[in-house]
């Protein structure tokens, strides 16, 4: 009798539930571009000179890492987070100096964040349970990547994610020009909806920073949404918040990913 693979997530996880629909993931992929642009080493993002050039790209490859992990067998898993260490050591050699560690932190606290508000703002409230679930994973991510001063339970992390947002946020130059290429690349009301999104995922503190105000209009939106999300009307994330070159790549997000292929 054949052996049962063994996935990093559970099949049945709400991490999959989360990281399994295009509109979920578009909402965090918001809250991250607004959080990356004023983390006080964003500079790295720009040392190797990706980030300004197509921050799309950049940031929808992250996302895309993030799936491949949720979803994959646990030695595919662990190869694409070991070959993400080996990608930032590489970065970290050709600068001649290390990412700090809370910077790594940063990233890891941005992915269990965001897929809670993101989750939230467009199906339903998570429970405790299930919010300790999506914090588990993302923390055996960074423990597998030898990120050392995790928190230890969902309890510890909620007081140490408010720490990271007081500590590491500054608007910056690169903020500046960052934003200056989301626009670029969106274009005016394209860049206006993601304004929009970012309002309704992003805690206060990023909010306040970027001057993003307080009233999204997006949110009544949502809440029609929430009822009509099983009819054609609600592919209205998916197409309008980013440009039609990357449809295809949207669309492959409703869709359980391939195993990565890499080499051990």
């Amino acid at each position: 009798m054949s052996q049962r693979p063994e996935y990093f997530v559970a099949p049945d996880s709400v991490v999959r539930t989360i990281w399994g629909k295009a509109d979920t993931v578009l909402f965090i992929f918001a809250g991250a571009a607004a959080e990356f642009a004023l983390n006080k080493a964003v500079d790295w993002l720009y040392f190797t000179g990706r980030l300004p050039a197509d921050p799309l790209a950049r940031l929808f490859s992250t996302v895309e890492y993030a799936r491949q992990i949720v979803f994959a067998e646990r030695a595919a898993a662990e190869r694409a987070i070991d070959t993400i260490t080996a990608i930032h050591a590489a970065v970290e050699a050709q600068r001649g100096m290390a990412i700090p560690d809370w910077a790594y932190r940063d990233v890891l606290f941005m992915l269990v964040d965001y897929s809670i508000r993101a989750f939230e703002a467009l199906e339903r409230p998570l429970s405790l349970a299930e919010r300790e679930e999506a914090f588990d994973v993302f923390s055996r991510v960074g423990q597998r990547m030898g990120i050392p001063g995790l928190p230890a339970s969902y309890a510890q992390w909620l007081p140490a994610r408010e720490q990271h947002l007081a500590d590491h946020l500054d608007y910056s130059p690169f903020t500046a020009d960052l934003y200056q290429q989301y626009a670029r690349h969106l274009g005016p009301i394209r860049y206006r909806l993601l304004l929009q999104a970012q309002r309704v995922v992003v805690p206060r503190p990023v909010r306040r920073r970027l001057g993003l105000g307080r009233l999204p209009w997006l949110r009544p939106v949502l809440l029609v949404y929430r009822y009509a999300q099983h009819l054609p009307i609600s592919q209205w994330a998916r197409t309008s918040l980013l440009p039609a070159d990357y449809k295809e790549k949207i669309r492959r997000l409703d869709v359980v990913p391939p195993t990565l292929s890499v080499a051990p």
